[in-house]
């Protein structure tokens, strides 16, 4: 099979026009080409029979330094830490780990960095999540112990205010606050399934014990964002409390898609309700605290992540401190502590290894050189498939997709 036909068959079942959006944003590089082809690592992974034993653990299954972020939680406490449960599955450790060494790789290459930086940060990242793991405690990061630009990090997004994301996201039209369809990653929707959709939310704030209570829905758009989720039907919606004038709440409303890993691990998964639940148990389980208002619907057939979108919520740029070794050592040293964290969170719920199969892996070695091995050599090959994607791109194959397509989303240029 060529690798535009793999491509355009992993993205079968999305939404069409929003799939060449993906495409597009695909094309820039191949660090974002990389984020957007996750079903294609694992069925090259699949190849790789050496990839060394390791323990089960709930694994994030799309782990790569993008996908680290800072967040509220329901405890009004900012936290950095995984942030993107889509593919969360039950699985070996070392898929998680290969993913983000080859990340690793990617990203330096995007940046400009020399090879060996590269190496040496794999390293680094792998050395710090044995050593987490054999102290067979899962901590958390937060701005009273994070250090050095972790820290300056966090301490600068718990400053931001609400009116932030409310200036970014908001507008006035008819003396009325409503969500911007200035921003081109939102898109407004048609008239009866929005009254639908708004019924849907305005169902769930006065039934689900994770609503926010004596909230209303104000206004909902379809929302583009992310790079692997583009495709997905997401939405957000602006609620205004009934209490107090002028206060808002944004939130996301994410559907989820069976995890890429399905065909892939060999391993009995849990018997879930719909693909959103599983979603939501791995990020409670694997976060230190869950972000706020974490919870799932169904609707129209398809089931929902919800979650409050937060002045809080940024992630790391790596572009404004490449040139800032040392910073970045300690990102990439704290990812791999919380990476630790997240798998030692998991350890013996559903079918995942004790805390003791942790430990011991953690202070094993072999295993370290054979992931870095795979990962370096898998970086060569994205590089490789990424031109040729971008090739296919430039040419118009990726185009010709036959992709059903969803009539609710309205293109406007309003």
């Amino acid at each position: 099979m060529s690798l535009s036909e793999r491509i355009i068959g992993s993205n079968q079942g999305l939404l069409a026009e929003m799939v060449q959006l993906k495409y597009t944003a695909m094309s820039e590089n191949a660090f974002r080409f990389f984020r957007g082809t996750c079903e294609l690592f694992y069925q090259d992974l699949k190849l790789f029979k050496q990839l060394p034993a390791s323990p089960l653990a709930w694994i994030c299954g799309d782990l790569h330094v993008e996908n680290f972020g800072s967040y509220k939680a329901d405890n009004d406490q900012v936290y950095f830490d995984l942030n993107d449960f889509d593919e969360a599955l039950l699985a070996p450790v070392a898929f998680e780990l290969v993913r983000m060494l080859t990340s690793i790789f990617l990203c330096f290459d995007f940046l400009e960095l020399e090879e060996v930086k590269a190496m040496n940060m794999v390293q680094v990242f792998l050395k710090n999540y044995a050593v987490v793991l054999t102290t067979g405690k899962a901590l958390a990061i937060e701005p009273r112990i994070a250090k050095g630009i972790v820290n300056t990090f966090l301490q600068a997004v718990c400053k931001r205010k609400q009116s932030r994301i409310l200036e970014k996201r908001t507008e006035v039209r008819k003396r009325k606050v409503v969500i911007s369809l200035k921003d081109e990653r939102h898109f407004e929707l048609e008239e009866e399934f929005k009254k639908e959709l708004t019924g849907h939310l305005t169902d769930w704030i006065k039934l689900h014990n994770k609503s926010p209570y004596n909230y209303k829905v104000k206004d909902a758009v379809f929302r583009l964002a992310g790079t692997g989720s583009v495709g997905t039907k997401r939405f957000m919606f602006l609620l205004e409390s009934e209490l107090k004038r002028g206060k808002y709440l944004i939130i996301d409303m994410k559907q989820s898609q069976p995890s890429a890993l399905i065909p892939f691990v060999k391993v009995k998964q849990p018997i879930w309700a719909t693909e959103s639940e599983r979603v939501v148990f791995a990020q409670e389980l694997c976060q230190h605290m869950p972000c706020a208002l974490l919870s799932h619907t169904n609707f129209k057939g398809d089931s929902y992540v919800i979650k409050e979108m937060q002045p809080t919520e940024d992630k790391i740029k790596f572009r404004l401190i490449q040139d800032q070794y040392r910073d970045i050592y300690q990102v990439i040293d704290d990812m791999a502590s919380l990476t630790a964290y997240s798998h030692l969170r998991s350890s013996g719920r559903k079918g995942s290894a004790i805390a003791d199969e942790l430990i011991e892996f953690g202070q094993q070695q072999d295993w370290q050189e054979q992931l870095i091995d795979y990962a370096f050599n898998y970086s060569k090959r994205v590089k490789k498939d990424y031109k040729i994607f971008k090739q296919g791109y430039e040419s118009g194959i990726y185009s010709k997709g036959k992709i059903t397509n969803t009539p609710f989303v309205v293109f406007s240029d309003k």
